[in-house]
Order: C-alpha cells, then structure tokens, then sequence
C-alpha cells in the first residue's frame, strides 16, 4: 500500500526489517536476563541498564546516525535533517526495568524509534529537521524511588534532593550511581538542560500498554491520550506498639492490622470511583512488618507500607490526597497507632496534543491499521517532556499480560504496525 503521495510503501519498509527488531529485542532480553527472579533486570545506573544502552548505540552508529550522552547519560542518536536549524522531532522512551521485568517495557519505544528511522533512510526519504531516538535513562522510580530520573534531568528539571536518593538495593545515592557510571551529577544539581523546548518542537513514545485493553478490544494499537499524575509516599510507616501474642484485643496497638485496614479502605474508595466512573487507581506495593524485629508470637508494633495514587485530573488527585489524610485519621484514633507518611512525590498529569491525536488516526486508516483511542493507566517520560512545555503523542502496543513482571507479550507484529504508524506520520511532519 503506497502512502502519502504514493512514493514511499512505509508500511512494507518497515515491515522488511521485521527480523532487524527481533534481533534487537533477544539481544536485549539475553544480555539482561535475571536468572535469579526470572525475566529481565536492567537495573537505573547499573550493568543491565549500561549494556542496553552500550548496545543500542552501536546499533544506532551502525546505521548511520550520529550518537552522543548528556551529562545523566541519557542517550542521543541523531538523524540529521536538511535545516539543522529547526527544532527536532525527539522519539523515545526508557531502557531500564524493574528487578525481574519485562524485555518490551520501555525498550519498545527506542527499538521503534531506531526502525522507523532505519526504513525511512532505506527508501531514501531524509527529514527536514533532525530526528532524534532517545535512550532515556532512569525512568523505573523502583530503584531510586524519584520518577523520571533520566528525561527530567535532561529538560534540567531534576527535582532538588533527588541526587541524595538511595538506590534500594545498593544504598548509594543517585549522585554516586551517575558518577560512577562517568555523567556529571554536579550539572544536574544545577539544572543544566540538553534538551528544551525551543529546541525540541515534539515529543514521540511508542510503549507497550500495561494493561490487557487492546487485548480486550482485539486492537493491535492504541493512540495515546493521556497520562495519569501521581502522588507517592514511597517510605510510610505505621508505628503502634509491640505486645505478646495472647494480648487481648482491647489493649492491643496492632500496626499491621492498622494497614490492612488503610488498605481496605482506600480499596473502598477506589470502587466507589470505579462506580461513578471516576478513572484512578491505587498501589500498595510495599506491605511489610520489620523483619528485623517480627515473630509469631509478636503483636507488630511497626508496619512499613508504599503508596501510589493515581488519576488524569489535578483536582481529583487533591480530593484523593485528601481522602487518603482522611482515612489515616481516622485509623489512628481508632486503632491508636501513629502514621508516617514520610516524604511525598508528585508526577503531574499530561495531555496528549489533540491535533496530533487526529493525524495518528489518519496514519492509521491510510495504512489499514486498526487503532483507537486510549488514556495510559502508568506513568512515562512523556509526562516530563509536557511538563516542560513541549507537546508529545504516544502510541500503544497490544500486551495481554501486563507488565513489570516476565510475562509480557508483546507481538512483533504488532509492534511494527504501531512503528509503520510512527514512521507514516514522521513522513509528513518530520
């Protein structure tokens, strides 16, 4: 099927370096596999994370195209257009994971980014302006608990104090993590950009869905619509009082049935937006007794807990922030325990740019290629770069089984029909 003004087919040229991307993709997963938890570990500023960019790169200078690192690392492999001049078109997304995560998380989105550019230059189209893959460093706040470390360091937007983050496993800091790995910490405490809006006219990912939707829809892709903002406490605790096993009820200040009861009821109030068709969601993902001092025959007097709350709307994450302070209330007066939150993150909520939402669309039905709206239930760079001041557009991968973890599903398939997507409308804009 020609395209546009019928001289290039970008659907068959992307589709000819179907085993191109495979490639990629296994020399990820077998360079990153994690024999101990199963899947993938390409840990934020350390060996997994370093080799999937050390090997994207020199996929990226193999084809022709100019590869360059800011001061966090972050990855830059640059299609030159006719006017250098004009400001580029940025494509990417992450290439870290999760201890034990999935091979497409992330990575798909810098793959995409590389193929599409590798079938353009295939059948001979060059770009007005430069066309930038991104690598981003750093995005799984899992291992630093601060979000979006890589592209907010990039936009000179890395939040003050996030270089003193402790990584989980490790115990050092961010700061010695990027030293250590050859960035120069001291330019991101001083807020130095490499990338700005004036510099960068859009922002493109293209990410697995995380949730099983297209796979319901029997869609193979999704054009992206927005991303949720977030409140976290990644470090909260519930403090009650240690007491013997035979206990009686009335005397007790139990903190692990204090959190189970905060959970419940934040999980009550989490249907009763469901009901109302009010879109939001709630983690817990840490959910813990201290293991240095519980026994069976211990009332807990500690509970540690993580939090993750989320909606598409500033005002309803102020509602729900508020909810949240409502509920802990109540449980320590109930319960006489004592909640530490600790300290609070934030992740503001992003719009994909409507015009561009339109133009998806059309890409889509001049190539054949089923695709329909859909608001992204997790968090990415995106955010960061609308944040910023610079409009972006996503496009999702059918993914059955979710992600963060070693199940996922990504086809192939369907992943180069949302790069022929990519790369059709970098034929018209870029």
């Amino acid at each position: 099927m020609a395209t546009l003004s019928g001289a290039i087919d970008v659907k068959q040229a992307v589709g000819n370096l179907r085993a191109r991307a495979q490639q990629l993709f296994d020399a990820l997963r077998s360079g990153s596999l994690d024999h101990e938890l199963g899947g993938v570990t390409r840990d934020s500023y350390g060996r997994g994370e370093q080799f999937a960019h050390d090997l994207i790169a020199q996929h990226a200078a193999s084809i022709g195209l100019e590869v360059w690192h800011d001061d966090a690392l972050n990855s830059f492999m640059v299609w030159a257009g006719h006017d250098r001049e004009l400001p580029a078109v940025v494509i990417g997304s992450h290439l870290d994971s999760v201890a034990g995560g999935g091979n497409f998380d992330g990575a798909a989105g810098v793959v995409a980014g590389l193929i599409a550019v590798e079938a353009l230059k295939g059948v001979g189209f060059r770009p007005r302006r430069d066309v930038i893959v991104m690598a981003v460093r750093a995005e799984e706040s899992a291992w630093f608990h601060v979000p979006y470390v890589g592209s907010r360091a990039a936009l000179g937007r890395l939040p003050a104090g996030a270089l003193a983050a402790r990584r989980v496993d490790t115990g050092r800091t961010l700061e010695d993590h990027v030293r250590s790995a050859g960035g120069d910490p001291q330019a991101l405490r001083a807020g130095k950009a490499s990338l700005t809006s004036e510099c960068v006219k859009f922002f493109f990912e293209v990410h697995i869905e995380q949730a099983p939707t297209l796979a319901e829809s029997r869609c193979p892709i999704g054009v992206g619509t927005a991303i949720p903002g977030n409140f976290r406490f990644p470090e909260a605790r519930v403090i009650g009082e240690y007491g013997h096993v035979g206990l009686p009820r009335r005397f007790r200040n139990d903190a692990a049935l204090a959190g189970a009861e905060f959970a419940l009821a934040l999980d009550r109030i989490w249907a009763q937006w469901d009901r109302a068709g009010r879109p939001m969601a709630i983690t817990i993902g840490e959910f813990h007794t201290n293991g240095a001092r519980h026994a069976m025959t211990k009332v807990p007097g500690e509970f540690a807990f993580s939090l993750d709350v989320r909606a598409y709307e500033e005002r309803d994450l102020e509602e729900l922030l508020a909810r949240v302070l409502q509920v802990v209330s109540e449980i320590e007066i109930r319960r006489g325990v004592r909640f530490e939150l600790g300290r609070q993150t934030n992740s503001e909520a992003a719009t994909a740019d409507a015009a561009v939402m339109v133009e998806l669309e059309e890409c889509a039905r001049r190539l054949g290629i089923p695709a329909m709206r859909l608001a992204s239930p997790a968090s990415h760079d995106a955010a960061t770069f609308f944040a910023a001041g610079i409009p972006f557009a996503m496009l999702f991968v059918r993914n059955p089984n979710g992600s963060h973890h070693s199940e996922e599903a990504m086809d192939v398939g369907d992943f180069l029909l949302a790069t022929a997507v990519l790369a059709e409308w970098l034929v018209s804009r870029a």
